[in-house]
């Protein structure tokens, strides 16, 4: 191996300093070139992210609002779900349309009887009054107060009950009728569903029964249905209250108890149940009306109209379903 000079020698410690330097300077570069790279990447991502939020396409990414009626099959032609507390609507389908009612014509007449007279109020049944379509087990000459006659009238539907509520105002209906003119309780239930602004609701008779193929006895929108029942659940909740069971014993002014049994044969199966009342024509089809209480004091109305006979509970039963879903998720969301 050659040996170095002694001017070699001296200067050998600085070369190794120097390039030390390079070395380290080398390294050091590097580091900040990996770093600001990243750093770039991230302000990137950061600046696209604050871009998507500022021309709103993050929507796309949130999540859609929960929907529980979204895949209901039903039958019913219209359909209204009422949040009575927040006044506003859960769901509804061709809510507007005006079709028969049917028996829910029944929550008119007793909402005519309660504005026109005390509950208290002696009602005697004619024989006349038998002659409607049905038997619910009223006798002639005998005697009710307007109250009792009401819970039997809605729980079983009875025809001949209304049409004896009907009687109170002593008009002469087939005087009336012979005349053209319609009896003096048609025309107050007239008169006060357009003061409650019911403004699809008509009513030709007191139950709700077809006058002929192609007349219904009243007609009326799911949506004022609702509205009717929600105005009865505040001003006269006693008069809703016996719809809610599926039987009840009820007794005349003569003593006689009456067993009567409710039309809505699944008032067992709907879970806080407040109201409810059904109605059937060929005209109408099947048609249900129901308050709910939805948990803490929130009562649902739900109406359908239009369905069958059978399925008017089914759609009733998936609409309470999704009220329940919805208010659960709404619930576990706050």
């Amino acid at each position: 191996m050659p040996m170095m000079t002694m001017e070699e020698a001296k200067n050998e410690p600085n070369n190794r300093v120097d390039v030390l330097y390079v070395v380290l300077a080398i390294i050091v570069g590097s580091f900040i070139l990996i770093a600001g790279f990243y750093l770039l990447i991230d302000l990137t991502g950061k600046n696209q992210r604050a871009a998507v939020g500022t021309v709103g396409t993050n929507e796309a990414t949130e999540p859609l609002p929960f929907d529980p009626f979204k895949n209901i099959h039903l039958e019913a032609r219209a359909v209204y779900v009422w949040d009575i507390n927040a006044e506003k609507v859960l769901f509804s389908r061709n809510d507007t349309v005006s079709l028969p009612l049917a028996s829910l014509t029944k929550l008119m007449t007793a909402l005519t009887a309660v504005a026109s007279l005390p509950e208290s109020t002696v009602v005697t049944v004619r024989s006349d009054h038998l002659k409607m379509e049905g038997d619910t087990g009223l006798k002639p000459a005998e005697q009710w107060t307007l109250k009792n006659l009401l819970d039997l009238t809605l729980v079983s539907s009875s025809n001949d009950g209304a049409a004896a509520i009907a009687s109170i105002f002593f008009d002469d209906r087939n005087q009336a009728e012979q005349s053209g003119t319609p009896p003096v309780f048609i025309e107050k239930m007239n008169t006060l569903a357009r003061s409650l602004k019911f403004e699809s609701m008509r009513f030709n008779n007191e139950t709700g029964l077809d006058l002929s193929e192609k007349e219904a006895g009243a007609y009326g929108s799911a949506r004022d249905v609702s509205r009717l029942m929600t105005h009865l659940l505040i001003e006269y909740p006693e008069i809703l209250e016996p719809t809610k069971y599926p039987a009840l014993e009820i007794s005349s002014l003569n003593e006689i108890t009456h067993v009567v049994r409710n039309t809505n044969s699944i008032v067992d199966k709907i879970p806080g149940l407040l109201a409810s009342k059904t109605g059937w024509s060929d005209l109408a089809g099947g048609n249900l009306a129901v308050i709910i209480d939805s948990g803490l004091g929130n009562p649902i109305a739900i109406t359908v109209l239009g369905s069958t006979y059978e399925r008017r509970f089914d759609d009733t039963l998936m609409l309470v379903d999704a009220v329940r879903k919805l208010v659960a998720h709404e619930i576990e969301i706050e």
